[in-house]
């Protein structure tokens, strides 16, 4: 593979969104802030709140926004899978995933592209355990995040601190032929272990971003049940296939 230059920083960002009307305006603004971003996917997934009206909105002044939307909802896995088709007929050699709230920030780009950039790595996963900025919140959240990363290292042979980050970025290649079933959740630990399975194996980083996280008051939509089917997905994706 070519080493990317400074220049060829050309990154396309993915974006799945279900319900995040009040966090539309600002997190699309601060994507689109960033000098490397040529693209911006997002993948509407049967939002009720508002939220394809905003996104309509959004759009219709900036040629670098590309909308799609689910019939029906699917969950996160399902609008990454259709987010990535429309990254990878863009074209640009770096594939990004951001979430809708304001959880991760677009302020950390170059810090995780720069592995990619200097041609050391072809995924970067952006670990929020790794010494960052983050907000102080649930503990056991904290404690299920390890657990399930350490099964997952247990499986894959990888020494990873944050594996269901949704921070990651890709060289385009990587996402090439790479086929996502999980439509929901899962498709954290799935896109794990299929990357630990390649051949030849990837050049996988991890790098230490900032962690925003809300609450369920403020929108948080993940529960124990996704740890639970995380934890399925795990054996699933390394074990059983």
């Amino acid at each position: 593979m070519a080493t990317l230059t400074p220049t060829d920083a050309r990154v396309s960002v993915v974006m799945p969104v279900y319900n995040e009307a009040g966090t539309l305006r600002e997190i699309i603004g601060r994507v689109l802030a960033q000098n490397c971003v040529q693209n911006l996917h997002i993948v509407d997934d049967a939002s009720t709140d508002g939220s394809w009206e905003v996104l309509r909105e959004l759009a219709g002044d900036e040629p670098r926004i590309e909308l799609a939307r689910q019939d029906y909802n699917q969950g996160k896995g399902a609008a990454l899978r259709a987010g990535f088709a429309l990254a990878l007929a863009a074209g640009n050699p770096i594939i990004l995933v951001q979430d809708a709230d304001l959880e991760y920030d677009p302020e950390d780009y170059g810090h995780l592209i720069g592995p990619i950039v200097r041609g050391r790595a072809d995924v970067v996963f952006g670990s929020r355990f790794l010494g960052g900025e983050g907000r102080v919140l649930y503990f056991w959240h904290s404690v299920g995040n390890r657990a399930l990363t350490m099964l997952s290292n247990m499986c894959t042979d990888l020494n990873m601190t944050d594996m269901e980050t949704c921070f990651k970025a890709f060289r385009r290649e990587q996402l090439e032929g790479l086929e996502l079933e999980e439509p929901r959740f899962g498709v954290e630990p799935e896109i794990t272990a299929k990357l630990a399975r390649r051949r030849p194996a990837p050049r996988i980083y991890e790098v230490a971003i900032a962690y925003h996280g809300r609450t369920y008051e403020q929108g948080k939509k993940i529960t124990w049940r996704d740890g639970v089917h995380a934890l399925v997905c795990i054996l699933k994706y390394n074990l059983w296939r």
